[in-house]
């Protein structure tokens, strides 16, 4: 386990929160379950048929974890109500309500929006677009945000130069193509929120990444990053510092910035990177991955006014064990 996950882990147990696994089911789920339990990470609660659950669990120890069936479950009434209020204006009728609810990934949703839990987690046999739908319908983007993305906290080797204590965090990295300057604006601030709670970054500084440095090229997709940085620079509710345009060398490396970017409080010590873009930013996270043995924590969803967080069809346990941890924090 790399020391950020440790750190990340630790500070978890702290907090006390209540975590719904909608895939109750998967196995990988609920051994991951157990663990979290037994460790005192979070409170669980596991969505599906409390019989397959059992059976599946053999002789994994579920003591202290709560088990909630949405299709028989008392909360059905409520939730489906919840539902429908809130979706009413966008077509929702109360029986399709009541067919919704018994979905987990629907049900997980409207527990978090209820208040009965503090987030969720699924995505082991649900796919990216079916876990995020509810939540964008249900829990919706956090106020000042209009915009979900999502980040990677890179734990990087220990003694090097880069990042906040061997950590940076990128974004987006795994949910918007082609954002436009307002995105990143959006981008560079659930960034910012993600380096503070989840890698414990005391002091974001975050570089809106190019391929120019102040005016060093012209193109739309530099304007774009100008614009956006300008926006960020014009705002004053942040709690953070923010520059750009940058290249990243001249965001990272001291020497590079002191020629490219004089004066700036951001570029050569920047701890959070904003991509232009997701093709930059998915690639660039995975040079650094591969060729840097850097361990890649992600992707954690970010703008959510609750936090939701998608798992990866391929995880083991204890991606799950650390997606949980992650979401507490949230």
């Amino acid at each position: 386990m790399s020391k950020i996950m440790e750190s990340i882990i630790a500070r978890a147990k702290k907090l006390d929160k209540h975590i719904v696994l909608a895939e109750g089911e998967e196995i990988r789920i609920i051994q991951a379950a157990a663990i979290i339990t037994r460790e005192n990470i979070a409170k669980v609660t596991l969505l599906g048929d409390e019989r397959v659950i059992w059976a599946k669990a053999g002789d994994t120890d579920l003591s202290g974890i709560e088990i909630v069936n949405p299709a028989t479950s008392e909360k059905a009434e409520e939730y489906a109500n919840l539902l429908y209020e809130l979706r009413k204006e966008k077509g929702m009728t109360e029986e399709k309500a009541h067919i919704w609810v018994k979905n987990p990934l629907y049900y997980g949703c409207l527990m978090v929006k209820n208040g009965d839990a503090d987030g969720m987690v699924a995505g082991s046999i649900n796919a990216t677009s079916d876990v995020l739908r509810p939540a964008l319908q249900i829990i919706k983007t956090r106020p000042g945000i209009k915009t979900v993305s999502g980040c990677f906290i890179m734990g990087l080797p220990e003694g090097s130069p880069y990042g906040d204590d061997g950590a940076m965090v990128y974004g987006d990295c795994a949910v918007i193509p082609d954002p436009t300057a307002e995105q990143l604006v959006d981008i560079a601030i659930a960034s910012a929120e993600s380096a503070k709670d989840i890698a414990g970054i005391k002091v974001p500084k975050v570089a809106m990444l190019s391929f120019s440095t102040k005016g060093s090229a012209s193109h739309p997709n530099v304007a774009k990053v100008v614009s956006a940085t300008e926006a960020l620079k014009a705002r004053s509710d942040l709690d953070f510092d923010v520059d750009g345009e940058l290249q990243l060398d001249a965001a990272i490396v001291p020497k590079v910035a002191a020629i490219k970017a004089p004066g700036s409080r951001v570029a050569g010590s920047a701890n959070v990177l904003v991509f232009p873009d997701l093709q930059s930013g998915n690639i660039g996270y995975k040079l650094v991955q591969r060729f840097g043995n850097v361990d890649a924590i992600g992707p954690i969803c970010q703008g959510l006014a609750k936090p939701v967080n998608d798992l990866s069809r391929g995880c083991s346990v204890a991606d799950v064990v650390g997606v949980v941890a992650i979401t507490t924090l949230q």
